[in-house]
């Protein structure tokens, strides 16, 4: 019988060596490493790929773990969350659906109970997950009718990173240029943007000050201490800006469309999932000055509050499921550019 490959990820050294000793001990389980943090596990997963990974409570309960399931179902790992009472938490599903089947154990439970759980969660032979996304053949999307090109701007927040993953499946290689803000934990930037890269056709990469950027490149601003801001240029080229939060997020979203204003005839743009209201001045700002503008429906949103903002707003020039905005970006993409932008800058 083959063996459930396992990471053992708890905060606690006792627990975590108790853990670990007791279930590496079982034949039909085989210990790869032990984890503190969600860092240290996301790049102990990446690398090693296990089976399973036996996961404390505490630390699924962070924000940040959305990054992590995300990279789970990338690579087909499963999950189980042991809480302080020892209830567990079947994990093949978002952490946000409420159907998840829980089940209790006692505090002190039998290593092969633990082994059972865990074999109840993995699957004898492990589907083959490519390392980045099959590259999609090349769509006149990057270029409009006019030779003006494009660009696309998406921000998100909780709930975004698996529709990131989602809108970015769609893309091709030569996709728009295409600048991302998500709201995530700091340090988690270079994982999201990693996940990122691996399941989108086109080159992912985080944010730099003073980057160019260009078609088939897609940029991400994600838990870092700086703004994303676009100062124009073709190609066009991106600025890391320090300061003070804007709509309460470091980076913001409305940092981001407010500086692509000035372009927006060029501009499609889109507010998906995420609690709060970042990013709905910024959206109605770009539709006003021309701008091709989008919103996540409230039915496939995670949390419908930023793309609830913007529907408020009249931000948006459409409100869309989520399967669809992907799509819509890049239909928008190869129409002709606006001619209503009223101030220079992005050009």
């Amino acid at each position: 019988m083959q063996k459930i490959t396992l990471i053992v990820a708890h905060s606690d050294s006792l627990m975590r060596r108790r853990l670990a000793s007791s279930l590496s001990a079982r034949s039909e389980i085989e210990l790869l490493a032990q984890t503190r943090d969600l860092m240290e596990t996301y790049s102990e997963v990446e690398d090693l790929e296990p089976m399973a990974v036996l996961i404390e409570e505490k630390l699924a309960q962070k924000a940040e773990f959305e990054v992590m399931r995300a990279l789970f179902s990338a690579l087909d790992v499963r999950w189980l969350v042991v809480t302080d009472r020892a209830r567990m938490t079947r994990g093949n599903a978002s952490p946000w659906d409420q159907k998840s089947d829980l089940f209790s154990m006692e505090s002190d439970s039998p290593p092969d109970v633990i082994a059972e759980a865990l074999g109840s969660l993995t699957r004898t032979a492990r589907r083959y997950v490519p390392t980045r996304a099959p590259a999609a053949p090349p769509s006149p999307v990057a270029t409009g009718a006019n030779g003006t090109e494009r660009f696309i701007l998406i921000g998100a927040s909780t709930g975004g990173v698996d529709a990131l993953i989602t809108v970015l499946s769609s893309f091709p290689t030569n996709c728009p240029p295409t600048f991302i803000v998500q709201h995530t934990g700091g340090g988690f930037g270079e994982s999201l943007t990693r996940l990122l890269d691996r399941q989108c056709a086109a080159t992912v990469r985080p944010a730099r000050d003073g980057d160019t950027v260009g078609p088939g490149e897609v940029v991400v601003a994600a838990g870092s201490r700086a703004h994303l801001v676009l100062t124009g240029g073709k190609p066009m080229r991106t600025a890391l800006r320090p300061g003070a939060p804007v709509t309460g997020h470091m980076p913001s979203v409305d940092a981001m469309f407010q500086s692509a204003v000035p372009g927006a005839g060029r501009a499609v743009a889109a507010l998906l999932t995420g609690m709060g209201r970042d990013g709905a001045e910024g959206l109605k700002a770009l539709r006003d000055n021309g701008a091709v503008t989008f919103a996540q429906d409230e039915a496939s949103c995670v949390v419908y509050g930023m793309p609830r903002a913007a529907a408020l707003l009249d931000a948006a020039d459409s409100v869309l499921p989520l399967n669809r905005i992907g799509p819509a970006l890049l239909r928008a993409s190869t129409k002709p550019a606006s001619r209503t932008t009223r101030r220079a800058g992005v050009q």
